[in-house]
């Protein structure tokens, strides 16, 4: 099942059953990245990486440090959406397809300056 992306009047589909979400946090400047899955009609978080700590993004406490990078499972339960803030006062999401990663912008156009990002499940073209 595809991944419908939207906000406000924009909207997208990704044809991807799996992507990575990533971003760079707005005040440590540190990547983090989820790997997500489309699964019938929710996203399912199955890993997670965070490269540092600090200002409320510490890794859980069974995180293995590999290469500089703190890797997890998230205990995050399948959600039938994801609502993301997108703002200019931080940095943009990126979202990652084939090891492709490309700000989600880039999907959306007319993208408004301030919105609420919508990640779900689509069928047809619509969010389920």
């Amino acid at each position: 099942m595809p991944l419908c992306l939207s906000a406000g009047a924009a909207a997208a589909v990704v044809a991807a059953n799996a992507f990575t979400l990533a971003w760079t946090h707005s005040i440590e400047k540190t990547r983090w990245e989820e790997d997500w899955l489309v699964e019938d009609a929710y996203l399912s978080v199955v890993a997670a990486r965070i490269q540092g700590s600090g200002a409320g993004m510490e890794p859980p406490a069974d995180a293995v440090l590999r290469g500089g990078t703190w890797h997890y499972r998230s205990k995050v339960a399948p959600l039938p959406r994801l609502l993301l803030s997108h703002s200019p006062y931080a940095g943009s999401y990126e979202l990652c397809v084939n090891a492709s990663c490309r700000p989600v912008g880039d999907y959306l156009a007319g993208l408004p300056r301030e919105a609420t990002l919508v990640l779900a499940p689509c069928a047809n073209g619509e969010p389920e």
